[in-house]
């Protein structure tokens, strides 16, 4: 069966290329190394090297790092502006890692003016102003407190809780004291040292001047 087809083959060979077959084998493999040594030299080169911010986006994120109780002025260092810091978000005052989102909240994404704040107010109200851009939700409607709930749901079964925002404490001057009250209810002024040892102006230094002269025992003798 071999046998016929090549015998066949030589046939068609001569039949259509008036040549025989082994000077056809031949001129084929001749052009064949033709083809690859012109490919080799004229040929593209080596691929040019991938942008390195493709090499970055295609890196694995590092795990999550716990922060604890953080302030809302040190939260702003984690907005984005800084690759090596990850980007951290806030929702109800607990900071979630949304890194893994980096195109929606990080710089030049939809979102990227919630990274590195509490935006629960603006989350509320799907709103992008900045006066709403806080964690204060008082005065908030219930579908607005409904569509924040539905926020903080996705955020909890999404990201990573990695902290919370430190409430801070207005701190209250205690250096004034209170002055005793008289019977009047006003205050009584504070006394010093000096006014202890100071002698009373209206005292007198003697005892108490009568304008009338004290009675004398006077001997009357009887006629």
């Amino acid at each position: 069966m071999a046998l016929q087809l090549w015998e066949t083959l030589q046939q068609a060979i001569t039949a259509y290329t008036g040549l025989t077959p082994a000077t056809f084998f031949t001129a084929l493999a001749f052009g064949l190394a033709i083809y690859y040594l012109l490919s080799s030299m004229f040929g593209p080169s080596d691929p040019p090297p991938r942008p390195r911010s493709f090499e970055e986006e295609v890196q694995p994120l590092p795990p999550p790092v716990q922060l604890g109780e953080v302030g809302e002025e040190e939260l702003k260092q984690y907005d984005g502006s800084d690759p090596k810091k990850p980007l951290l978000m806030a929702i109800k005052g607990q900071i979630y890692d949304v890194s893994q989102s980096r195109m929606f909240y990080g710089p030049g994404g939809p979102y990227a003016l919630f990274a590195g704040k509490d935006a629960s107010r603006a989350l509320a109200k799907m709103s992008f102003e900045d006066k709403d851009l806080t964690g204060d939700i008082s005065g908030l409607g219930p579908f607005e407190m409904e569509a924040l709930q539905d926020w903080e749901y996705k955020f909890m079964s999404k990201y990573v809780k990695v902290g919370s925002i430190k409430k801070e404490v207005p701190v209250t001057d205690g250096s004034s004291s209170e002055q005793p009250a008289t019977e009047n209810g006003d205050a009584k002024p504070a006394t010093t040292e000096a006014d202890d040892a100071k002698p009373a102006e209206d005292a007198p230094s003697t005892a108490v001047e009568h304008n009338e002269v004290p009675p004398t025992s006077v001997e009357s003798k009887e006629d």
